[in-house]
């Protein structure tokens, strides 16, 4: 009783002020849409004032452009980006829609030099009718031709100009480039080592950790999978040149290109038997340390025992 009293009571104050219940969440639900509205107006106005890529893309000005965006409204870097991951025959589909892009030859010269970034015909004077994307379809072509005969693609590449028939050229050119077949290039190699001999001194190991600089050498001149005359070969070339840019180092600890050598092999072998399943008794760091030593007696022991930490870590040198 005394309590519907005083909401009787209240309700009357409340009246009087002006502030019923209906009244009060009225107001309320208008102060908090009109704060709603003025947060969505600035975030509008932040929209328009600075449009990414993102809002850029899911743009559609009319119903013909409810597909993919129109590569011509984006950023020229952008869509370079973006026809860098097609192949030449994704391209010349895209030329067909994008006919501005297709007649920009900086794009196609940006397209040929990423994918092939040496060819002999790059520092010479383009003959008449010269376009690179004639060239980035005669780059590709002959890549074709290389990676199902090594001989027959180096000899499309000179025959089309794209190449000088020179040792050096040729190793600058697979140097450089990254669509040529592995196991093509591992065979092209083992019969021209005026061709290997160049490409190895392309390589730069200075103040490189032995480990790493002999997977660097193995990712671009392939190990054979079985041990060998061109492995040897492989191996000796490389300890010549690891030498030969770090003469400072082979000072220091006392090193020679001999002693390089035996490193090298012990860490293929040590890599073979730490990373194969079939191994079941893994060499030690202690048994390899013991081991190497006795093969090269000059070498200190932290450092041998640091290759055995690299291979651990990191594994195979020659994956």
């Amino acid at each position: 009783m005394g309590q519907g009293l005083w909401r009787v009571a209240r309700n009357q104050q409340l009246q009087q002020e002006g502030y019923s219940e209906q009244g009060y969440l009225s107001r309320e639900q208008s102060r908090r849409m009109a704060a709603s509205s003025i947060s969505n107006s600035s975030h509008r106005k932040q929209v328009q004032g600075g449009i990414d890529i993102y809002h850029l893309l899911k743009a559609r000005k009319s119903k013909e452009q409810e597909g993919f965006i129109n590569l011509e409204m984006l950023p020229p870097e952008l869509s370079f980006t973006i026809l860098s991951y097609l192949n030449a025959t994704d391209l010349c589909l895209a030329s067909c829609v994008w006919q501005d892009l297709a007649n920009d030859e900086l794009l196609w010269q940006g397209l040929c030099k990423s994918t092939w970034g040496h060819c002999s015909i790059y520092n010479k004077n383009p003959p008449i009718g010269f376009s690179f994307r004639k060239l980035y379809m005669q780059l590709d072509e002959g890549s074709l031709t290389f990676n199902a005969n090594p001989d027959e693609g180096v000899n499309y590449f000179m025959s089309k100009g794209i190449l000088d028939d020179s040792p050096k050229e040729i190793a600058k050119f697979i140097f450089c480039t990254r669509t040529l077949n592995w196991k093509k290039l591992r065979i092209y190699l083992d019969e021209r080592r005026d061709v290997l001999d160049d490409l190895v001194t392309l390589h730069n190991f200075r103040n490189q950790f032995l480990p790493n600089a002999l997977r660097e050498f193995f990712r671009h001149i392939h190990a054979p999978e079985e041990r060998g005359e061109y492995l040897e070969t492989l191996i000796t070339k490389f300890s010549h040149r690891f030498c030969a840019c770090n003469p400072d180092l082979m000072r220091e600890l006392g090193l020679s290109p001999d002693a390089v050598y035996v490193l090298c092999y012990s860490l293929i072998l040590l890599s073979i038997d730490l990373t194969s399943p079939h191994v079941k008794n893994k060499m030690s760091k202690r048994e390899f340390i013991r081991n190497t030593r006795r093969a090269a007696q000059n070498i200190s022991e932290d450092f041998v025992g640091h290759l055995y930490d690299n291979i651990y870590l990191i594994g195979h040198v020659a994956a």
